[in-house]
């Protein structure tokens, strides 16, 4: 899975002979996981269609303030898709778009909403040799960058006046591999390892029953999701669920029991530097386990239980160097609860929720926790999804890494 998976890429298109490189631009954001829109100037219009843009990207093409040809003439908005954008890629960029960019100029739809862009900006010049060597040019680069903008080099070769030598726009593939490459070396958690646990455990009364618990998994994959994305490598220990993760920086290891996840945990938390363990694991298993189902004879029927092994405590008493987050589900005292939790078991923050909160819990989209931190610092979030809550304990957890 790409890092790009999941991007709302702008890519921007300006009247250059290079233009006609965009279509394969487009199909490798694409591929890459990565949404696409377009905006092009009126000029790159001579050098590839509108048509052929929009229907590789699967989106309307934007090249002016209005849509002349709609009956109301409707009105779009530079400042919105400024605001879409996750990342903003100009390919080709033209030495007169380029001035323009750095001069802050805005005489069409493409400048209006590269002036309005929030995200990273990244451009591809594409020019002849002379244009791209003069000192103008060689200033301009240097404004953009100064600006925070991205360059992405030109490449050597023959150039569409026949000269040889410096001008040529990055292929394609050399686009999406460096910016591939520069948001990855950027996110925060780049040569991290981090420790996950999510789902259920089960554990067998005979080869058909089981004691578990309605815990769907979701918040576990959603936190995993989440530090993939960040840049870390995940090790996802997931008890049984339906649910299934696609990502090259995670490696999932299913379990069924307490005592497997215990186990699995063990064999990498030594090797991690964030663990946060959302698994709903259970505390109590049967003493025996029947090697054959058990019949039905009489009216009621007695399972002795005995204790799991306590994962969460465990890793506190031999954690060194990680940061370990823990999960608390209450149904009363909840605050009071969650802190004991905290300091009993040595964690660095837990992450509370009740069954009382409406949306929250076990089985649902959403959910609505506290942080609470080992100087017992507590941060109270509205309910959200999952996702988002994912998000909101990162941000925590990274407030405090970089303290």
């Amino acid at each position: 899975m790409s890092i790009l998976s999941g991007k709302k890429v702008l890519l921007g298109i300006t009247g250059g002979i290079a233009a006609y490189k965009s279509a394969f631009l487009i199909r490798l954001f694409i591929k890459a996981g990565a949404s696409v829109k377009v905006v092009m100037t009126e000029s790159a219009k001579d050098f590839v269609t509108p048509l052929t843009l929009s229907t590789l990207s699967k989106n309307k093409v934007y090249s002016s303030f209005t849509d002349e040809e709609e009956e109301n003439e409707l009105w779009n908005n530079h400042v919105d898709l400024g605001l879409w954008a996750d990342v903003m890629v100009i390919a080709p960029a033209t030495a007169n778009t380029l001035s323009k960019m750095a001069s802050g100029t805005s005489d069409n739809f493409l400048l209006a909403t590269y002036l309005s862009a929030k995200c990273p900006v990244y451009f591809a010049p594409a020019m002849d040799l002379d244009m791209y060597k003069h000192p103008s040019t060689i200033a301009t680069f240097e404004t953009l960058k100064s600006f925070g903008n991205i360059m992405i080099a030109a490449g050597h070769g023959e150039l569409a006046s026949g000269l040889v030598g410096e001008g040529r726009m990055a292929e394609p593939e050399e686009i999406v591999s460096f910016i591939s490459k520069d948001i990855l070396s950027k996110l925060p958690l780049k040569g991290k390892r981090v420790l996950i646990t999510a789902g259920p455990t089960y554990e067998a009364i005979d080869p058909v029953r089981f004691i578990g618990n309605h815990s769907s998994g979701r918040m576990g994959y959603a936190l995993a999701e989440k530090a993939a994305n960040l840049g870390a490598e995940v090790f996802l220990i997931s008890g049984p669920t339906h649910l299934t993760i696609s990502h090259s920086y995670i490696k999932l290891v299913r379990v069924t029991s307490a005592e497997e996840m215990y186990n699995a945990t063990h064999q990498v938390f030594n090797q991690v530097d964030i663990a946060i363990l959302s698994a709903a694991v259970a505390d109590y298993r049967p003493a025996t386990i029947a090697d054959k189902k058990i019949k039905k004879k009489m009216a009621t029927m007695k399972i002795d239980l005995e204790p799991t092994q306590d994962i969460l405590a465990s890793l506190g008493r031999n954690k060194e160097k990680q940061f370990l987050v823990g999960f608390a589900l209450e149904t009363n005292n909840e605050l009071e609860n969650a802190k004991k939790k905290l300091s009993a078991k040595n964690l660095d923050a837990i992450v509370l929720n009740s069954l009382n909160d409406k949306g929250a819990g076990f089985g649902k989209t959403t959910n609505k926790v506290t942080f609470i931190d080992k100087n017992l610092n507590s941060i109270p979030f509205p309910l959200k999804s999952k996702t988002e809550v994912a998000n909101d304990i990162f941000n925590e957890i990274l407030n405090r890494l970089n303290d």
